[in-house]
């Protein structure tokens, strides 16, 4: 493997360009159930028909694993909507459309993502009469199947030169509610830019037939689960989002 090009660096993964490959090598902290994991669901992504890039090998050089997979030339959705603000809206709607498209697919194959958000929260900073609330409100939740991406964001979508967007980074890919996916998704880009996730809702709502009520049920169960490993700034937002939901 030639890993002199750089495309990006990511907590505990560098991803690298070689030639038509794209090589994503993690650090020898991580886990090799979940880089064997995020190979398996991209894979069976790709089988249900979303558009992924194809992957070619999953290797282990001098302790370190990596997913090689095809290399997509293009810009993300993120670099679009950067350098076109003007279009903002249009793309909004090409990242809403393509975000249902994804929730209509079947993800029996996956983990469930009740387990993953009950391990999350286990795992959280929270006092455990917050956990146990947590707990039971996921449980009212818990019982719809379909692929959950688990982290749509628009970096995550690369739009070739020919114009076809491409999913990336299926490593918290579940089977589970669509209303969940949406409020991670909705919770990630308030972190950024609050205006652009509540015009998010807006589209997904009116798009899936969905009210912002049922997705908004979900919102401190996901921030709780979502501030777990991630960075302190981060962190103290997801878990106000929690405690603000708490007293409501």
């Amino acid at each position: 493997m030639n890993l002199d090009r750089v495309i990006a660096v990511r907590n505990s993964k560098i991803i690298y360009r070689d030639g038509d490959r794209c090589v994503k090598v993690f650090d020898e902290t991580y886990s090799n159930a979940d880089v064997l994991n995020e190979a398996l669901n991209q894979a069976r992504a790709g089988e249900e028909g979303i558009n992924t890039p194809k992957i070619l090998e999953v290797t282990n050089e001098n302790g370190r694993w990596a997913i090689i997979s095809e290399f997509i030339k293009g810009k993300t959705l993120e670099q679009l909507m950067k350098e076109n603000p003007d279009k903002t809206e249009e793309y909004l709607k090409l990242f809403v459309d393509l975000h249902v498209e994804i929730l209509s697919h079947s993800g029996r194959l996956l983990k469930t993502q009740k387990d993953e958000l009950d391990r999350k929260i286990f795992d959280s900073d929270l006092d455990a009469t917050t956990r146990f609330d947590l707990f039971s409100k996921l449980a009212e939740e818990h019982g719809k199947y379909m692929i959950c991406h688990g982290d749509f964001i628009p970096s995550n979508i690369i739009i070739s030169e020919e114009g076809k967007a491409y999913i990336l980074d299926w490593s918290h890919a579940t089977k589970g509610s669509p209303c969940g996916d949406a409020a991670r998704t909705y919770l990630l880009l308030s972190v950024n830019n609050k205006d652009i996730a509540d015009r998010y809702l807006d589209l997904f709502c009116e798009k899936r037939g969905e009210s912002k009520e049922e997705i908004m049920k979900w919102v401190p169960i996901v921030a709780a689960s979502q501030s777990v490993n991630c960075n302190k700034e981060d962190r103290a937002f997801m878990l106000s989002r929690v405690l603000e939901a708490a007293c409501n």
